[in-house]
């Protein structure tokens, strides 16, 4: 039976902002965005009945069909083919309703072993089309690397790769709800936007320095008092030593950028005392 395994790195948002919402009740976003080394491992098997997933721990709910078998649908789909039987087995690292992307990235991983065995010749930017189609985060899982996303996600440019450094990543143990803060931010408004314009700036200079001063998050603005933590770990990571620290995504994930090795390994052992999903990562490049 053939067989295939690929990871399926994270990301984190050096910056994201929320532009305006659009008449699609989608909202405009400019924000960088950066592939990190942790990830979950996707494998393929053909063969077995029809297409079947499964996830290790945990239990799928019935019924309902999974973003990977819409993936694969959209993908046979494009290419004029009938879904093969395919066997697809999960194997989770990355923390789930974290702000990493994490569901994004296995879809985007399941699609480029099926690109490589299916559609060799496919374009990468058809794949991250038929990523689209499944979620705003797709286009860019799909790509990797370094890029400014701007529309829902999927106008992207690559920029220049983010200098070598080390990223904590540590996630306190509750979620918060999308929807909610994308409601906040038109009731309460933001005051500060993230320097992204300055960020393309400092990766084009190779500047970690100004790259670090120019993360930011709008939605950390829109945090309930009740998330406040995300406040705390903050603080943490730059007392142990991080350039800077912000929240990825819509949270509730903390991540902290390193100069130095040795800061970000203490950062993480600290950490990791409090909060067990804390992880040491670096950036990664285009797949």
């Amino acid at each position: 039976m053939n067989r295939w395994t690929r990871s399926a790195p994270c990301k984190v948002n050096l910056t994201l902002d929320i532009l305006r919402r659009r008449e699609d009740g989608y909202h405009d976003m400019y924000m960088v965005m950066q592939t990190l080394s942790l990830g979950d491992l996707v494998t393929v098997e053909e063969g077995g009945a029809s297409f079947s997933l499964k996830m290790e721990g945990l239990e799928l709910p019935a019924g309902i069909k999974s973003l990977e078998e819409r993936a694969a649908e959209s993908f046979f789909r494009r290419i004029g083919r009938p879904v093969p039987p395919l066997q697809v087995t999960l194997e989770k690292i990355t923390p789930a309703y974290a702000g990493l992307g994490g569901g994004s990235a296995d879809v985007a991983a399941l699609l480029r072993i099926l690109r490589d065995r299916y559609a060799p010749d496919l374009s990468g930017e058809t794949l991250e089309s038929i990523g689209f189609e499944i979620g705003s985060d797709m286009p860019f899982c799909v790509r990797g690397g370094t890029a400014l996303a701007e529309g829902r996600g999927e106008i992207l440019t690559d920029l220049p790769p983010l200098p070598a450094c080390w990223i904590v990543l540590c996630k306190p143990d509750f979620g918060i709800p999308t929807p909610s803060l994308f409601a906040r931010y038109h009731s309460c408004g933001v005051k500060e936007r993230p320097d992204t314009a300055g960020m393309i700036r400092g990766l084009e200079e190779g500047d970690l320095e100004r790259i670090s001063r120019c993360m930011g998050n709008v939605f950390e603005q829109l945090l309930p008092a009740e998330f406040s933590e995300v406040f705390v770990i903050k603080k943490r990571m730059l007392e142990y030593g991080a350039l800077n620290a912000a929240m990825s995504g819509s949270g509730p994930t903390v991540f902290g950028l390193f100069a130095e090795e040795e800061k970000a390994r203490r950062a993480e052992e600290e950490l990791k005392k409090t909060y067990r999903e804390t992880f040491l990562t670096a950036p990664v490049g285009k797949f």
